[in-house]
């Protein structure tokens, strides 16, 4: 049922936020405070589709209808403000829907991806003790931890609620909990970081004021798992009145059927990381023809050669491309710079809602042109890690530029900037054992652990290297266990992209004169593990031209000497970016389009040649 925003109820909306501290911010809504998420969502045009799904669509009207009766349910349970919700839950319109009735009871989400192993998902629930869990169907339920209790979308949409119920969210206070999001942590538990509802509210802002967030109507792809806070710079644009079009997770993990997507549903706006965007690139440019899209890069560090053919991009106005940085625990986006002209990477300027100082080991601020840690500080800050003191206030520190009566904090990113002559900073690196990963926070300790805690392992080292085939790649490296077993064990407990991709058992690790694990002694390249055709003996040969040429190509993509009928390609140290490289080759070679979810499907090369020669029958059939 549709229902309509009545116009007190916007009023009403846009009163949150009244008694909060005046900001500058191009989203400040009223002249005493700044404007909620909400309040904003309460005036978006109730006709305009607000998000697009491969189960259905919502306009703004039956967003907020359906927003609205979700939260008068979370009301009657008991369900408020300081609330934890944990939404387990696949990207579809039931996610927007749960995400926005969850701020209109004035509580906090916790994202819980579906597609985490089990374990994993238990302890995100258990460690931020959260008070409801929402699943999909009742048959999802063995998401929850015992004792939580758990609801499925629909008992939460409609029961007990009557039709109509007014979109009228819950005043809150811009420190009010938001939402609570996990990162990889280096005690090796993942920590959740608390962000207030100011924070999410001026990330928006700031999008506006940057110019990346512009215009009337915009058509916005929802690209990341909601279990990272990426995903947060997407949704929030529906309260500006953008239109949110969800990107299934086949179509976002293939640059050929993402490329098409954003043609057929007209995207403006698409967050991407550097690993992601390469590929895509070349298949956006290919037509040569100008698309009103605007990248979002971010993530991960781009190279000098990616950046170059952004700002070509750029400046012959196919696209816009803009560099976006930040911390999960300063509200996804710190700092932001457009990609439009050639030369040396930059991460911009830092967003008006922080300000940074950039500092030496003592503290001191550095001179332009000097190395320094980056340190974040203003409103857009976390409130900290949940339920960590002892680490909040390792990492949240007094901020070095403010009067200490004040109070106020600064986030030590970790990250090594320099001052450019321009104003810009550019990105150097890190201080400590945390890497980036196609696009992934990752915190090394945290796989190290997981290895350690399994049975024979006395000793592991993980490092971040490059495979067989020079890409970048988490390399384990243990001392007792089997590789075979490892793997199936961390796969039971770690997300797939904290997966290592090569385990190298060793006899002992190399020390430093102190004692210590001497980490710089460890190679950061292994080669290709040996096929299981020498494993099994050489009768066990190639059967027929598609094996033949898909071993070539393994071969080439793997940099593994060669290949076997019964090899399997991700055993072998394959992963997502050298699937779409090996779906790239096969289609140039036989102008046959496979999918990269073929690759997952047929890991086995006698199983993917197989699956080739249909493909190539039915083309020629």
């Amino acid at each position: 049922m549709t229902a309509t925003l009545p116009e007190a109820t916007a009023l009403d909306a846009i009163a949150l936020f009244a008694d909060a501290t005046p900001c500058a911010c191009s989203g400040c809504a009223t002249g005493t405070g700044h404007a909620d998420l909400l309040a904003r969502l309460a005036t978006a045009p109730g006709g305009r589709t607000a998000v697009v799904a491969a189960d259905r669509t919502l306009t703004f009207d039956e967003l907020r209808a359906e927003a609205a009766a979700f939260a008068a349910r979370l009301t009657a349970l008991g369900i408020g403000p300081e609330s934890v919700v944990a939404l387990c839950l696949p990207r579809g319109a039931g996610l927007a829907t749960a995400l926005i009735g969850t701020l209109t009871a004035g509580a906090a989400y916790l994202p819980v991806d579906p597609a985490l192993p089990a374990e994993r998902r238990a302890y995100l629930l258990a460690d931020s003790g959260a008070d409801l869990v929402v699943v999909q169907d009742a048959d999802a339920s063995a998401a929850a931890r015992p004792g939580t209790r758990t609801l499925t979308l629909a008992e939460l949409s409609a029961r007990g609620t009557a039709p109509g119920t007014p979109y009228r969210p819950v005043p809150v206070t811009a420190d009010t909990l938001a939402y609570v999001i996990y990162t990889s942590g280096s005690s090796g538990r993942p920590k959740g970081v608390e962000i207030g509802r100011g924070a999410a509210s001026l990330l928006l802002a700031e999008l506006e004021g940057t110019g990346a967030a512009t215009g009337e109507g915009r058509r916005v792809g929802w690209n990341a798992s909601p279990s990272f806070d990426a995903s947060v710079q997407q949704w929030v644009r529906l309260c500006r009145g953008d239109t949110l079009v969800m990107i299934d997770e086949e179509t976002r993990r293939d640059p050929a059927l993402l490329a098409a997507f954003v043609d057929a549903h007209g995207l403006t706006d698409l967050d991407i990381t550097p690993s992601h965007a390469d590929p895509l690139l070349d298949l956006l440019t290919t037509d040569g023809g100008p698309r009103p899209l605007t990248l979002l890069i971010g993530g991960e560090a781009i190279s000098p050669a990616l950046w170059d053919r952004l700002a070509a991009a750029h400046t012959s106005g196919l696209l816009r491309a803009l560099n976006v940085y930040g911390p999960t625990e300063c509200t996804v986006d710190a700092t932001a710079g457009w990609i439009d002209r050639p030369g040396q990477p930059h991460i911009g300027t830092v967003l008006p809602g922080l300000s940074m100082r950039l500092l030496d080991d003592r503290l001191a601020p550095v001179a332009p042109g000097e190395t320094g840690e980056l340190y974040l500080a203003g409103p857009r800050v976390a409130r900290g890690y949940r339920n960590r003191p002892a680490l909040t206030a390792e990492r949240f520190v007094a901020d070095p530029a403010s009067d200490a009566a004040t109070g106020a904090r600064a986030y030590r990113t970790g990250d090594r900037c320099r001052l450019l002559p321009d104003g810009r900073l550019a990105y150097l690196g890190r201080a400590d054992g945390q890497v980036k990963l196609r696009g992934h926070r990752i915190e090394l300790p945290e796989i190290e652990a997981a290895l350690t805690r399994q049975d024979g392992v006395a000793e592991a080292a993980v490092v971040l290297g490059e495979d067989a085939a020079g890409s970048p790649a988490l390399l384990a490296y243990h001392r007792g266990g089997d590789a075979d077993a490892l793997r199936a064990a961390l796969a039971a407990t770690l997300p797939a992209y904290m997966l290592p991709s090569a385990f190298v058992a060793v006899e002992r690790f190399a020390t430093t004169p102190s004692g210590k694990l001497d980490r710089a002694a460890l190679p950061t390249r292994v080669e290709a593990p040996a096929p299981a055709q020498a494993a099994h003996g050489a009768g066990l040969g190639l059967a027929g031209p598609a094996e033949e040429l898909i071993a070539r190509v393994w071969t080439q993509v793997l940099g593994a000497a060669s290949i076997g009928p019964d090899d399997n390609f991700f055993k072998l140290g394959g992963h997502s970016l050298l699937a779409i490289k090996l779906v790239s080759r096969v289609r140039a070679e036989l102008s046959v389009t496979l999918p990269v979810k073929a690759v997952y499907a047929h890991p086995r090369l006698r199983d993917l040649a197989a699956h080739i020669e249909e493909l190539t029958a039915a083309r020629d059939a």
